[in-house]
């Protein structure tokens, strides 16, 4: 059929790949596509290899358009100094703060990666903000991101010295949402909190289905496996 491309000739593949560059130039810059040039940067990366070329896109395609995605892989760039980029903290918060507040795919992993910035004080001036860093993780968990819900569980079961209380239920209630995203430490500590009817009541059949589905998601033949309190 007309329009197929043989991926066994290589000629023909140099051929589509180069033409797939132009399309997604042109749908960035000509037809102004923020969608359009993420796909650019994402050619440019993993066909390309031309990491300042991709964190080029990337800039213009975050700052020009406010595309989340394209934020939020700017800020990874920053974490890394990857392409050219000052290696920057800061200047990482500030892309996934943008991506955060944008929405999309990327918003809840921007929201966590803020979360952990703001927890252990990297990007802020001074002591780290655990009341800030735990409205981040609510955002992210509400998105669906499991380390974020599992991150609010161990919060509420330390609590800190700053004003947040050790509060069992809702420690209980982050480690359970995580566990039904597929986190297996948070599954781990809604079994433990069920069998000692911490933060819920006490339920050895849920305990042992939770202990069951942490042991699932590690793999049940894998060492070392995870170990539970009695």
């Amino acid at each position: 059929m007309a329009g197929l491309v043989n991926f066994e000739d290589e000629n023909e593949v140099k051929e589509f790949l180069q033409n797939l560059g132009v399309e997604y130039s042109f749908q960035c810059y000509s037809e102004k596509d923020p969608e359009g040039c993420h796909r650019l940067a994402d050619y440019m990366e993993g066909v390309k290899k031309d990491y300042v070329s991709t964190a080029q896109v990337l800039k213009h395609n975050c700052e020009t358009y406010g595309h989340g995605e394209s934020c939020y892989k700017l800020g990874t760039y920053h974490i890394a100094g990857k392409g050219g980029v000052t290696k920057c903290l800061k200047t990482a918060y500030s892309y996934y703060m943008r991506s955060c507040n944008a929405g999309g795919k990327k918003s809840a992993d921007a929201c966590h990666n803020i979360g952990l910035l703001i927890h252990d004080g990297r990007a802020m001036e001074g002591e780290p903000d655990l009341t800030a860093a735990r409205q981040y993780y609510e955002k992210a968990c509400a998105g669906g991101y499991a380390p974020s819900c599992f991150n609010l569980s161990a919060l509420f079961i330390k609590g800190n010295s700053i004003g947040l209380a050790p509060d069992m239920t809702q420690a209980f209630k982050y480690a359970n949402r995580a566990c039904e995203l597929g986190h297996v430490w948070g599954c781990a500590n809604a079994s433990r909190m069920y069998k000692l009817g911490d933060g819920t009541e006490k339920n050895d059949k849920k305990a042992e289905e939770l202990k069951n589905r942490a042991r699932e998601l590690q793999g049940l033949e894998e060492k070392p496996q995870l170990k539970f309190g009695e």
